[in-house]
């Protein structure tokens, strides 16, 4: 039987994934747009633009994945605070992540791009956000598993 706090956080939750999966299916959109880019020695303004987008939804998504959904699912479960490395790795421990050293990379590389002043090196950040896009995408699905298994559904 849930309390009545604990219904609360599950809504919380529900509405926390309905953003974050918004976010991973713009992030995706973005993803594949970067790819047909592909690299050049001079971009457009516009294929600038594109790669400030990805790197700007890639933060957007792991800070929904990171700072809400398993923040959220770390106060159900009852568990006190615990530093971000942490909780990484008792997340991976309790199969709540697929990789706690992934996430770590991924925040490592939000870091990276949240305090970059240069446009250039920036987009050459773009192909390694890519593939930390497909590692986040596949933690979110380990959660996603985690969650069903506990019964408690998210809704989509």
């Amino acid at each position: 039987m849930m309390t009545q706090h604990e219904e609360l956080l599950l809504k919380l939750l529900q509405t926390e994934w309905q953003l974050l999966d918004a976010s991973v299916e713009t992030l995706l959109h973005s993803v594949e747009k970067c790819k047909f880019i592909g690299i050049k020695s001079e971009y457009s303004f516009e294929e600038q633009e594109s790669f400030d987008s990805l790197t700007s939804k890639f933060n957007r998504t792991s800070d929904l994945f990171t700072q809400k959904i398993l923040r959220t699912i770390w106060i159900l479960l009852h568990e006190p605070f615990a530093p971000f490395i942490d909780r990484m790795n008792l997340c991976e421990k309790t199969g709540i992540l697929r990789s706690a050293d992934q996430m770590i990379g991924i925040r490592d590389m939000r870091n990276q791009i949240a305090h970059e002043y240069i446009p250039e090196a920036l987009r050459e950040l773009v192909p390694e956000v890519i593939e930390l896009t497909q590692q986040l995408v596949e933690n979110i699905h380990c959660t996603l598993e985690f969650l069903e298994k506990r019964n408690w559904t998210i809704g989509n």
